[in-house]
């Protein structure tokens, strides 16, 4: 019998949602952004005392009654969802041309819908609430729900681990893809709805908001920049991010009531003293993409055990404090966003390993835990106590492992139209032969490649890579790609192979694993035997695999295939990396 069918024995309203640790009481000067009773513009999750949250359609219809009364308000689509759902946007603005826009988003993991209530409280306010001011020198672009399939697979059985809203939706779409990993290479309609968006806009700031896993701990709201300054592409950014708004921030929620801080991955979820994890980030993550394409890029981490409606006044805070430090700062971070563009690093990092030594260390405002033996893990477990302690914890960072040297260009032949498709929906630069060209490329062949894991929808490739350079024809019709672009580093994680978030690497190139061209063993046998007696070079090259190899010395068939792989009889694009290089 199944776990399900053990659970479905049990009578109804005996089964418990999982124990949670104990609470800490809360309370701050942010409660008074909650509306009070008489209030007509009341949101759904005030008038539900912050135990649930609406649902698409009342969030929807709440929406359009409050863009109807104000003149400040407007109310988009942008796209549709797998099972046909509106992708919508609510755009707050007092009009004017050149002013700086703030895109925040909530629900892109819907279960995590903090940003959702909070952003329907101040766009309320600012249309009915005195803080209209907030739009004199930046207009605010407001997604409510970005995964909205997902929100609708609500459920009390969803995100057991979070305290509140009372049904939460689902970390995936309906196609099952955790959008916040879909970035680079966008298969789903409401990431190409999103990439369309900051496309669009160019966002002085690109807020995205989560709730967090993890460790028990004092901090309520905490955020991330993609690696911040230590790994960090879009340099000039980060240093703003880094300065500017977070005081800014850190300031205003403190003065609220609440907790700010670094968003705190562990080295070891089992173990809380083990230190928080500082790294690079690729272009499938929202902050990695904002750092590849010179998008100030906020992701927001409440905190999971805080009650909801600490977490929502928490996310209006940082949104209030955020629209106001980019309306001051908006010709700073116009100069940082053309630094970081007009900058053409010379290397990508692709790969990188954690360090074995701590880069420093931070005092966190932890929660006293406690290990007990579980009868049904039969193992020690973790035990959060809900005391408060401050302790030192060490900070691991990484460093390169492995880095590629950016060409002049890359071809993308045009028989490969979803990596150009995909070049095209990141606002890639790319240009189309007319006619033929010859030049010397640097061709990329895999060896050894496997299959696995499968991750969002896609089969991961992994291989090993061998470089040659040759001079080449490319006909007409080959997409180039030129690297002097301000989408360099963005079009260089897509295009090298070795990136863990390059094309290759999600599988968009299977049918280079496909070979269309053999031999019978009795011609290619004979046709080896010939050649090992014919060509010394061929004769030295085997003799030396044959010694250096037991198996391949064991295996006839592996030999025959050594030979065949010598001559042009091998498909010129079988485990070939159907992009060119120009280096030179």
């Amino acid at each position: 019998m199944t776990v399900g069918c053990l659970l479905s024995t049990v009578p109804a309203g005996a089964q418990s949602l999982a124990p949670l640790p104990p609470a800490r009481a809360w309370s701050g000067k942010s409660e008074a952004l909650v509306a009070a009773p008489s209030h007509p513009w009341r949101t759904p999750a005030e008038r539900a005392g912050f135990e649930t949250t609406p649902s698409y359609e009342e969030t929807r219809a709440w929406l359009e009654k409050l863009v109807a009364s104000s003149p400040l308000l407007t109310l988009r689509t942008f796209g549709r969802t797998p099972e046909g759902r509106d992708l919508l946007y609510v755009r707050a603005s007092k009009g004017g041309a050149g002013k700086p826009v703030v895109l925040a988003q909530a629900g892109i993991h819907s279960g995590e819908i903090d940003g959702k209530d909070a952003g329907l409280m101040l766009l309320r306010d600012i249309a009915h609430g005195g803080k209209e001011t907030l739009l004199d020198r930046v207009d605010w672009v407001f997604v409510p729900i970005l995964n909205v399939d997902g929100h609708e697979r609500s459920s009390v059985w969803s995100r057991g681990q979070q305290r509140g809203p009372r049904e939460k939706g689902w970390r995936g779409t309906a196609q099952n893809i955790n959008l916040n990993r879909d970035y680079a290479k966008a298969d789903a309609p409401e990431t190409r709805a999103i990439i369309g968006l900051l496309r669009e806009l160019d966002p002085a700031l690109y807020v995205d908001f989560h709730v967090s896993d993890g460790p028990d701990m004092q901090y309520d709201v905490t955020y991330t920049f993609a690696g911040w300054g230590t790994y960090a592409r879009s340099s000039a950014i980060t240093d703003w991010l880094e300065g500017r708004f977070k005081s800014s921030v850190d300031a205003s929620l403190s003065s609220q009531g609440h907790v700010p801080g670094v968003y705190p991955s562990l080295i070891d979820g089992d173990d809380p003293s083990s230190g928080l994890r500082f790294s690079p980030e690729g272009p499938r993550y929202s902050t990695g993409y904002g750092d590849f394409t010179g998008i100030p890029t906020v992701l927001v981490e409440n905190h999971s055990l805080k009650p909801y409606k600490q977490r929502v006044l928490g996310a209006y805070v940082l949104m209030e404090a955020a629209l106001r430090v980019v309306g001051t700062d908006a010709a700073d971070i116009a100069r940082a966003k053309a630094a970081d563009r007009a900058a053409r690093p010379e290397r990508l990092m692709v790969k990188w390993e954690r360090l074995t030594k701590p880069i420093g260390s931070i005092d966190f405002m932890g929660i006293r835990h406690e290990r007990y033996r579980s009868p049904a893990s039969g193992r020690e477990e973790v035990r959060w106590t809900g005391k408060p302690v401050t302790t030192r914890r060490p900070i691991i960072g990484h460093r390169e492992s492995l880095s590629v040297d950016i060409p002049k260009a890359w071809f993308v032949p045009a028989w490969e139209t979803e990596a150009i498709e995909r070049l095209a929906l990141h606002g890639i630069r790319f240009e189309t032969l007319d006619s033929p060209v010859t030049l010397t490329l640097d061709t990329v062949r895999l060896f050894e490649p496997r299959l696995g894991p499968v991750s969002e929808g896609r089969v991961r490739l992994q291989a090993k890579f061998q470089h040659e350079r040759r001079q080449q024809t490319v006909p007409a019709g080959t997409v180039r790609v030129p690297s002097d672009q301000p989408l360099r580093l963005l079009a260089a994680a897509l295009l090298e192979p070795e990136s863990d978030d390059s094309l290759l690497a999600w599988g968009f190139f299977p049918h280079i694993l496909t070979e269309d061209n053999f031999l019978d063993d009795y011609a290619l046998a004979p046709m080896a035997d010939r050649m090992l007696a014919e060509n010394a070079a061929v004769r030295e090259a085997f003799e030396a695999k044959v010694n250096a190899d037991p198996a391949f010395a064991r295996d006839g068939a592996a030999r025959l295939r050594w030979f065949f792989e010598q001559t042009p009889y091998l498909d010129s694009r079988y485990r070939v990396h159907p992009v060119l290089r120009q280096v030179d």
